[in-house]
Formats: structure tokens, sequence, C-alpha cells
């Protein structure tokens, strides 16, 4: 028997109890799934309606169009899917100027109009116009 209340048998703990310490990422992990998707979502605005003035293309710009079946035309001839890219680069390699004015149909998907638009600056054209109707009065 030990005298002066030390017990001889009993080892001195080494180990760190991360039980607290799991409890609490825990319920901080149920916290940020919960608000996650709350910050995700945008707001909701009404965009202005704005009367601007018509812009006459040159007679050097070209026209890319997509009509609402999703087919692709550079000024009225039809390419293939996948060849704008390719076919607006080496159509703009010898121009100083690079402008393509963008007419999309109000029922194409507004991804197939984005697609189009990277495929468009893909090519290396610096500026790209979209062609749309004057708001009503």
């Amino acid at each position: 028997m030990a005298m002066g209340g030390q017990n001889s048998n009993r080892a001195v703990m080494a180990e760190i109890n991360v039980t607290p310490l799991v409890d609490v990422m825990l319920v901080l992990l149920v916290i940020f799934m919960v608000t996650a998707p709350m910050m995700q979502q945008g707001v909701q605005v009404n965009l202005p309606k704005a009367d601007t003035k018509a812009m006459t293309p040159t007679e050097e710009s070209v026209v890319v169009s997509v009509d609402k079946s999703g087919k692709v035309f550079i000024d009225k001839e039809q390419i293939l899917p996948g060849e704008l890219r390719k076919r607006l680069s080496t159509m703009f390699a010898p121009r100083a100027k690079k402008e393509v004015l963008l007419k999309a149909d109000a029922g194409v998907p507004y991804g197939e109009v984005v697609k189009t638009m990277a495929d468009i600056k893909g090519a290396g054209i610096e500026r790209l116009g979209m062609v749309t109707e004057p708001a009503a009065k």
C-alpha cells in the first residue's frame, strides 16, 4: 500500500479525448449543410427594358444565327455542330477587325446560346454583339 495518496497502479493518461471535438464538428457540419443551399440562390430582379439605337451591320460584319431548332448558321450558310470555332478562326485570321453579331431565336435554350458564345469567343473574336428587337412601348 502506498502512502501519501499516490496510486502506483495508475499510469498517467497521455491520450487526448476527441469525443467533444467530434461532436462540435458534426454540429458545424449540419449547420453548413443546412445553410449552404440558401447561399447559392440568386436574387429575384426585374430587368429593365431599354430603347437602344439600332446597330447597322457593316459589309465586313459576320452574323452567326441560331434558329429555334438549334441549327447554327454563319451568315446564311448552315454549319455542322462543333465546326463554328474552326470556321470562324480561319475566316477571321486575315482580318484586323474581329467582330461578330449573334442572332438567336427567343425559343433557343439559354445553354445553347452560351455554348455558341463560348465557341465564338474561343475562335479569337474580340467583339461580340447580340442582335435583339427593340422593347415594346
